[in-house]
Parts: C-alpha cells; sequence; structure tokens
C-alpha cells in the first residue's frame, strides 16, 4: 500500500500498472468498504491501463476521520479521493455505492475536472430504509446479514465474495460502516446533475436492490454525457460478482471517452 497525507490524516490506496497507458484510473469503494472489492479491477484492468483504489478515511489502511454523518463525512471522504487522484494524476473516477455520492460530490464542490466519471451500483440519492439505519447502529450482526441477503449486494455470488464482502464490514467496523450509510441517507443531488460535464457511465447490476436500474437510467439522462448500462447476473457488487462484464464495459467505455 501507497499513502498520502492530507488534512493532518494519512490516507491508503493501492497502485497496480502493468504496462497500461494513459492517466490512472481511481477507483472508490462504497459504505463498510476496502480498495480489496476493487481487487479484480486491480489485477484485471491495468495491463489496459494504471488503476488506482482508495481506502476511504477510517477504513482499510487508512487514518479515520472525526466528521458527523452526513455532508462532513461525504466532504472528507472527497479530500481523501482528491488527495490521491492529486498525488497519482489519477483523471478518471470509478464509484461504487457511497463512492459514487463521494465522486459527484467531488465533482460539484471541489475544482477538478475529471476526463470521465463512472458509477456503479450508485445514484443521485441514495436514501437507506430505516430499518437498516437502526440495525446499524444497535444490530450490527442483523444489518450485515440483511445486507448479504439475495439481490442486495449480490445476486449469486461465490461464497469466498461474500465473506470478502462480511469481514470488511466487520474490519471497518460498526461505527464506521453506519456513519457511511447514515451519510449515503442525507445524499441528494438530483438537482445538480446537469452540472457533470465529464462523460459518464452509469452501470448497475440487473438485480441490484439497494440502487435499483432506474436510479442509473436517472442518472445517465439528467448529467450533460451520460450513458445507461446493465450488468447482467449481478446484483449491487458488480465488480465482485461479474468482474468480467463489468471490466468489458469499463474498458469499452473509457477506450471510447478518454
Amino acid at each position: 500500500m501507497e499513502t498520502v497525507t492530507h488534512h493532518d490524516r494519512t490516507t491508503a490506496y493501492r497502485h497496480a500498472d502493468r504496462g497500461g497507458e494513459g492517466a490512472p484510473v481511481l477507483f472508490v469503494h462504497g459504505s463498510g468498504g476496502t480498495h480489496e472489492l476493487w481487487k479484480a479491477q486491480l489485477a484485471r484492468l491495468s495491463s489496459s491501463f494504471p488503476v488506482v483504489a482508495v481506502d476511504l478515511s477510517g477504513h482499510g489502511e487508512s487514518e479515520d476521520v472525526d466528521a458527523d454523518p452526513g455532508w462532513s463525512t461525504l466532504s472528507a471522504y472527497a479530500d481523501d479521493v482528491l488527495a490521491v487522484a492529486e498525488e497519482t494524476g489519477a483523471r478518471t473516477l470509478v464509484g461504487n455505492s457511497l463512492g459514487g455520492a463521494v465522486v459527484l460530490h467531488l465533482v460539484l464542490e471541489r475544482d477538478f475536472d475529471p476526463e470521465a466519471i463512472v458509477l456503479v451500483g450508485s445514484g443521485a440519492k441514495l436514501s437507506v430504509l430505516d430499518d437498516l439505519l437502526t440495525w446499524l447502529d444497535s444490530d450490527f450482526d442483523r444489518a450485515v446479514e440483511f445486507l448479504h441477503d439475495g439481490d442486495r449486494l449480490f445476486h449469486d455470488p461465490d461464497d469466498r465474495y461474500v465473506e470478502l464482502s462480511k469481514e470488511s464490514m466487520y474490519e471497518v467496523g460498526q461505527g464506521v460502516t453506519s456513519r457511511d450509510f447514515h451519510s449515503c441517507h442525507t445524499f441528494d443531488v438530483r438537482d445538480r446533475l446537469d452540472e457533470i460535464a465529464a462523460p459518464t457511465l452509469a452501470a448497475v447490476g440487473e438485480y441490484d436492490m439497494l440502487t435499483p436500474p432506474r436510479y442509473h437510467e436517472y442518472l445517465a439522462d439528467n448529467v450533460r454525457d451520460g450513458q445507461f448500462v446493465e450488468i447482467e447476473d449481478a446484483a449491487h457488487l458488480a465488480m465482485l460478482e461479474t468482474p468480467d462484464a463489468l471490466n468489458g464495459m469499463l474498458t469499452r467505455f473509457l477506450n471510447g471517452v478518454r
């Protein structure tokens, strides 16, 4: 892992380059995740272009930040991504779920003009079920099991990927994971999507119940230059469940806009 220090904290990231061309593509994980959720992209795409995957504050090997759930947390996470982008020269941002909200927050609130944006299992508004928010605070085991039930995080995955996702949430911990989901719940930039000028791909697993296809159709229809793609046989974490399909879509999209 490499690190960059900013705002009195250290943010960790993984940088993979197997002879790829162009500026790095920076991947941002979702709630309760780490850079490990992008392991198939780090391993399989870095021969086409350099790949960077960040651990947001309080996740993986990155130092935590003292921030209230909501705008303050999203702003702190955007600082993490911006610091890594500036350190590595990344010009394309890929975000899953909360990571997509962080990418949109960064583009809207900071002086950063990306070459392209990819939003995977995300949305311009990310409301969270009230019961899930309650369980995240009072019964974390129940929250984790709920998220890993059918057609939420996964549709029909390999068991090892389910275990990877669960382990990630427990290692990140209840406090940070709850902060993540509560921050998603407050996120809403539907009235600002027309400010997004970069070519944008909105990609979603066909079975995703957490951020369903209509969220992504809305994104693609309301940014200035948007495309919508549905990924077969996947739910919310398509990067783990159907990595070849997602990687192919990413490569074709980026080859067309970079």
